[in-house]
């Protein structure tokens, strides 16, 4: 590079910064850049010619004052113009700025590209690099266009530097990236391929990041690349430091050229020709026999480069499969990581044993590790290696030992952090099922992992155990008696409760023999928690006790009373008043040989696939779960691949084979991820040809329940983010669109689609968006809201755009609860009590007793509260540790007014929430929301 002059020490830049940083505050150091900013453009529009040196001063101010994060609104067409000159020093500055602060959009964009094309041309290597630097950090389709088909004879052309074939390799690798469609693949790939072999290390170590991208791409096209990679891998592994002294880093030869090649050879099949076979196997062998040497130095970087290398061997191998012995020592390598000082070792070592447990060379020796992981699991502090830790027992479980791990998994989801709760009942409900070898060993599981995570636990878990009991028959007895007695705790979660409504209704029969469990004892148990549910919950307990009646004809008269009562009758909720005027009508009228007919008991459910599975592979992302459906299990542990794939209601003649239906085919026509008890209602739906509806995202959801701003969808190319405003009945949510990649989004559109119930209580107006987002950018909308009526539903956020080609649907859930709609309201105590006196009536009250889901943080309640949109009121409750509040809720037909009350238990870990309102559906509504947060 050319040495600098002294005269290009810029003085006046340095006295600048030094008065920059002399100020003693922000309006100073701001009355000083105006004042510098208004002599620069003096300068510039001054009828005195600018010399180099001038203009390359005050565009290097420019900048300065850009990074310090002011906005600069003239000098581009200075820095262009430095870049027409000869000196090294004053084209350095214009295409720094150029890179810095000129966007992808400007006019400047065609002179630019004049002046880059002149340096490319020069052949003068210096001014060669700035250009491809230049290029590679503006990135911009337009450089794509101009300079993608030469870039390629730049890199490949005999005559070209060293330095300059780097920067050409990262160059059209930036822009292989942003703009892959105009890279052109010609004669030069083949050509490219050779540079693996080139002297300088430098340029190999640029080139195999080209070419492995592209080969990800067009895998044919670089096939050749195999030899060479290996041939060079070669070379690195068997050569001491002093061999490669410029490219060794604390004693590790080239190890960042080491991993790029192991990536490079992950992008192909392990090679066919035998003689290149056993060099890779060679070259992989001394990469772990190296891992086992005594370390040359003591330095942290030391033992980074080198566990980079053998982290990245280790994934070729895992990648290959097909050499069992070098599994097994890779398998072996990773056991003492597990057990390593180093928290970063031990998190790599359990996501590899992960992969490797997948694979049947190395599944039995990960299995010897078992203890180890479990004690990560129960001592690790770090919550990012349990869940690894976790993950590995799921791979590593199999018929021998899947009931200590389910046993194991249990014990920790008592203490497990909330962040990967749900992941573990899905984890432990899938092996619970895959590994059943009886079926009460498995009701005793999923019963357990309702009472130790019930709010964990999904809709698809208890659906999965009703299933399997109505399906077989040896089990009922035993179900309907394991869940009399769960549901005698004193608290017992809803999901118990559903499962114990349902079974009872079905099979209670079984177990009302004996007194203890009589059917007026079993009726009493159901309806002593029926006031403590949820809507759902009371409509199924409402099914049992007409179930009862078909089964139980001495408790007929109790259940009908209960039937007969104004809080079911008259019940607000419409479900529930329909159900019980229907029952009660029924168990009037009909015959005893009727209600039999009705209310017979329930046929087989038909052999589906797992939802569970389907739940946790969509919470995991694809590649992530071990797939579970190309083969039937058997007790023993083999598998036998099904020929009858045609659905039956029968039992499988075997006991034990395929004992949960897991992995059977579903029903023709039918969805796979249809839930279990979806046809109870309603006729299967016709099958469909079309693609299936797009999953709505209900993730982030909750957190917005106490809160209007932040990101409510994030994947690895899109954010949307909210901000929202409300007013009486009247709202506002600015919704931002962040693209994440550097290409455009184009056919942009998004729209809000609402129920037909919800149109009618709520209305959306959404502003039009521009069709395309560029890369980096950030798109907004606006919403507008009006509150009609009160509401349960949840209008949905639907967005459409094309990347790369290809169509993205993303529907996400819109947080817009009745909440929002609140105005806080001051009360004295005195008015408190007697507006709470007055909304006396039983409809008008709806309490729930629930675990707490967070520390108990007082502050933390309050902020909760206070962000749920009512006022919190002190010293209102004869308890201090209370929370009291009171809002009015402002739709455009009526005004809801609402008092809250929160009771906590510090003891127990237990909150009793109660709210009053002058309607039942909002008083039901307000509760699952904020009950939710705490």
């Amino acid at each position: 590079m050319p040495a600098v002059s002294k005269g290009d020490g810029m003085r006046g830049l340095a006295v600048f910064i030094s008065d920059i940083r002399n100020c003693k505050s922000k309006e100073a150091e701001v009355k000083r850049i105006n004042k510098e900013l208004a002599n620069i453009r003096s300068k510039f529009k001054g009828d005195k010619a600018l010399d180099g040196y001038s203009k390359k001063k005050y565009v290097c101010k420019l900048l300065f004052i850009f990074l310090l994060g002011h906005d600069i609104d003239f000098g581009h067409m200075e820095a262009v113009n430095l870049l027409s000159s000869n000196k090294y020093t004053e084209k350095q500055i214009g295409y720094l700025f150029i890179s810095v602060l000129v966007n992808s959009n400007s006019d400047l964009i065609s002179l630019i590209n004049n002046g880059i094309k002149n340096d490319l041309a020069s052949r003068n290597p210096t001014f060669m690099n700035l250009a491809l630097h230049c290029i590679a950090n503006v990135g911009s389709r337009e450089m794509a266009e101009a300079f993608a088909s030469q870039i390629p004879s730049i890199l490949v052309a005999g005559d070209t530097m060293d330095s300059v074939k780097q920067s050409a390799a990262l160059c059209l690798l930036r822009l292989n990236r942003t703009s892959p469609d105009l890279v052109p693949m010609g004669e030069w790939t083949a050509r490219v391929v050779h540079l693996l072999n080139d002297q300088h290390l430098g340029v190999v170590t640029a080139a195999t990041s080209l070419i492995t991208t592209l080969a990800q791409k067009s895998p044919e096209d670089f096939r050749t690349s195999i030899s060479l990679a290996v041939a060079r891998l070669s070379r690195i592994v068997t050569s001491a430091s002093i061999d490669l002294q410029d490219y060794t880093y604390y004693f590790v030869a080239a190890p960042w050229l080491s991993v790029k090649l192991l990536r490079l050879l992950q992008c192909y099949p392990p090679p066919e020709d035998a003689a290149l076979r056993s060099r890779l196997t060679e070259c992989l062998e001394t990469i772990l026999n190296k891992a086992q040497e005594p370390p040359k130095s003591k330095k942290v970087q030391h033992s980074n480069a080198k566990n980079a290398v053998l982290f990245e061997a280790i994934a070729l191998i895992i990648h290959h499969d097909s050499e069992p012995t070098l599994l097994v020592r890779a398998c072996n390598q990773l056991g003492q990581f597990l057990q390593h000082r180093e928290t970063n070792l031990r998190y790599l070592a359990l996501e590899s044993m992960c992969t490797l447990a997948s694979s049947e060379f190395s599944h039995e020796a990960v299995k010897t590790h078992i203890d180890t992981v479990i004690n990560a699991l129960k001592t690790e502090r770090d919550v990012s290696v349990r869940q690894r830790a976790v993950d590995l027992l799921y791979a590593m479980c199999d018929r021998s030992n899947s009931k200590q791990i389910v046993a194991e998994m249990l014990s920790y989801l008592e203490n497990a952090d909330y962040s990967i709760r749900e992941e573990i009942v899905l984890k432990v409900a899938i092996l619970a099922e895959k590994y059943a070898v009886d079926y009460t060993w498995y009701v005793d599981t999923i019963l357990n992992l309702i009472r130790i995570a019930g709010d964990h636990v999904s809709e698809e878990v208890w659906y999965r155990v009703i299933q399997i009991v109505i399906n077989q028959d040896d089990v009922q007895g035993y179900a309907a008696k394991t869940v009399f007695e769960a549901l005698q705790a004193p608290a017992c979660h809803e999901n118990l409760l559903k499962v114990g409504g349902y079974i009872l209704g079905e099979f209670g029969n079984l177990i009302a023999g004996d007194p203890r469990s009589s059917p007026l004892v079993q009726f009493n148990l159901l309806h002593s928690k029926f006031h403590l549910c949820s809507v759902p919950t009371r409509a199924l307990l409402l099914s049992a006790y007409i179930k009862f009646i078909n089964l139980f004809p001495e408790v007929k008269p109790t259940i009908q009373d209960v039937l007969r009562s104004d809080s079911q009758l008259r019940n607000a909720d419409v479900e529930l008043q329909q159900r019980a005027i229907e029952y009660l009508r029924l168990s009037c009228i009909a015959s005893t040989d009727i209600l039999a007919t009705v209310l017979e008991e329930m046929p087989p459910f038909p052999e589906r696939e797992s939802s569970i599975l389907a739940k946790l592979k969509k919470k995991k992302g694809p590649g992530k779960v071990p797939d579970m459906d190309e083969a039937r299990w058997n007790v023993n542990g083999n598998t036998e691949h099904s020929e009858n794939t045609e659905p039956t209601n029968k039992a499988p003649s075997h006991p034990f084979t395929d004992l949960l239906n897991m992995n059977s085919s579903p029903a023709a026509g039918a969805s796979l991820l249809v839930d279990v008890l979806s046809d109870l209602s309603s006729p299967a739906p016709a099958p469909t040809t079309g693609p299936g509806p797009t999953d709505v995202c209900e993730e982030h959801f909750s957190r917005f329940v106490c809160k209007n701003n932040g990101v409510i969808f994030e994947n690895q190319l899109l954010q949307i983010g909210l901000k929202s405003e409300y007013r009486q009945n009247l709202g506002r949510i600015y919704v931002f669109y962040g693209n994440k990649t550097s290409s455009q989004f184009l056919s942009f559109s998004s729209s809000v689609t609402s129920s037909d119930t919800l149109k009618t209580q709520l209305n959306v107006h959404t502003m039009p968006v521009d069709p395309t987002v560029e890369g980096g950018a950030q798109l907004q909308q606006i919403l507008n809201i009006e509150c009609l009526s009160d509401f349960s539903d949840t209008p949905v956020l639907n967005v459409q755009f094309r990347y790369g080609g290809t169509l993205q649907n993303i529907a996400v859930k819109l947080p817009v609860m009745l909440n929002k709609f609140f105005q806080p309201t001051e009360m004295t105590s005195e008015d408190f009590f007697q507006r709470w006196k007055q909304l006396g009536v039983p409809q008008q009250e709806v309490q729930t007793i629930f675990k707490a889901q967070h520390p108990m943080d007082t502050d933390v309640t309050n902020a909760k509260i206070l962000g749920f949109g009512v006022a919190l009121l002190t010293g209102v409750d004869p308890n201090p540790a209370n929370f009291v509040g009171a809002g009015v809720i402002h739709t455009k037909n009526t005004q809801v007014g609402c008092l809250l009350r929160l009771e906590p238990n510090p003891q127990a870990e237990m909150y009793r929430l109660t709210l009053r309102t002058s309607r039942e559906s909002v008083s039901q509504r307000l509760c699952d929301l904020l009950s939710e947060q705490f």
